[in-house]
């Protein structure tokens, strides 16, 4: 690829700290070289005739199935206090919080 789109170590540096990334000195050269490439790629696609193409928003179709919306007693109070590591019978036993 191209290397017409440059991008500098100080400008790796800037972007890393930006991001809040350490990024090594020794690989600054690599990441700026990646993001050229990144960038010349770029160039390519915008090249790209999409003058008849509609936008596409996501390339699944939804289909939407709701179910009713009813209020359902699925599980037991045994069974969900089953697993608690505290409980009296009928609630959850948690620590007091001050």
């Amino acid at each position: 690829m191209s290397q017409k789109n440059d991008i500098s170590t100080a400008e790796v540096a800037k972007m890393a700290r930006l991001a809040r990334l350490d990024v090594p000195a020794e690989r600054q050269e690599l990441f700026a070289r990646q993001f050229g490439d990144i960038l010349s790629y770029m160039d390519i696609l915008a090249q790209v005739d999409t003058a008849g193409v509609e936008p596409l928003y996501s390339p699944v179709l939804h289909a939407s199935n709701p179910r009713p919306d009813a209020a359902e007693n699925r599980r037991e109070r045994a069974e969900v206090l089953g697993n608690a590591p505290e409980q009296d019978g009928q609630y959850f036993i948690v620590p007091r919080i001050v």
